[in-house]
């Protein structure tokens, strides 16, 4: 059996079977917060199975119409679980949650017998309770969001300063919070260990810093924290 913790920080059992919310544009991370509106009938009846049950949801990323293929093969082949921490009915059935980031996960079979999809799951191994980057590591980390963030969004990275900020937050919500494309997001979701997602975060961050820096007027990646 494996275990997460839920937004009290309890331990609870993680499901063998989970519903799957495939998007084109969004790569949650563990701890991360993604808020949602939810509109589509199928997905009004997720949300409402999911609070009768244990609240994940699980996010996980669709292939392009280039590299998709039949049912099952449309998905990434790594998501990453998030718990309905927040719920507010609007009108006509409609809703805006909050999920919370929880684990990764990797669906070895989907079922169709519902309006939206379902996964049985296997879920990645859990962090350190006590994971710390090497101080080399997060230093460098830090300077490499500061400089790709520059001055302007200075006030936007007042986070960096929290004293409470774990070493597993910071790598995950810079990679969920960096404005480049989602296949680069994936690639950073699907590293399993957290010391090799820093490091690869921080190439990413050198190479579109550079990139900015020599195409300054090209369509390039920007800092969105949330």
């Amino acid at each position: 059996m494996c275990y997460g913790r839920d937004f009290r920080g309890q331990l609870v059992p993680l499901p063998r079977n989970i519903p799957l919310f495939p998007l084109p544009n969004v790569v949650l991370f563990p701890q991360v917060l993604l808020p949602l509106h939810i509109f589509e009938p199928r997905y009004r009846l997720m949300v409402k199975e999911a609070a009768e049950a244990d609240e994940l949801i699980g996010m996980i990323l669709l292939r392009s119409e280039e590299g998709g293929g039949g049912p099952g093969r449309d998905v990434y082949s790594v998501g990453c679980a998030g718990r309905v921490i927040r719920k507010v009915e609007l009108a006509d059935g409609r809703s805006n949650i909050l999920l919370q980031g929880v684990r990764e996960f990797v669906p070895h079979e989907q079922y169709w017998d519902r309006p939206y999809r379902t996964a049985a799951v296997d879920w990645r191994a859990a962090p350190e309770r006590d994971f710390r980057l090497d101080s080399a590591t997060r230093t460098s980390l830090r300077k490499c969001i500061r400089r790709f963030a520059g001055k302007e969004h200075e006030r936007d990275l007042r986070i960096l300063a929290d004293p409470t900020l774990s070493d597993e937050m910071l790598v995950n919500l810079f990679a969920f919070a960096l404005d480049f494309p989602v296949a680069e997001k994936q690639s950073l979701l699907e590293i399993e260990s957290g010391a090799k997602r820093a490091a690869r975060l921080i190439e990413t961050l050198e190479f579109h810093t550079l990139e900015r820096e020599f195409f300054p007027g090209g369509e390039v990646a920007k800092l969105r924290v949330q």
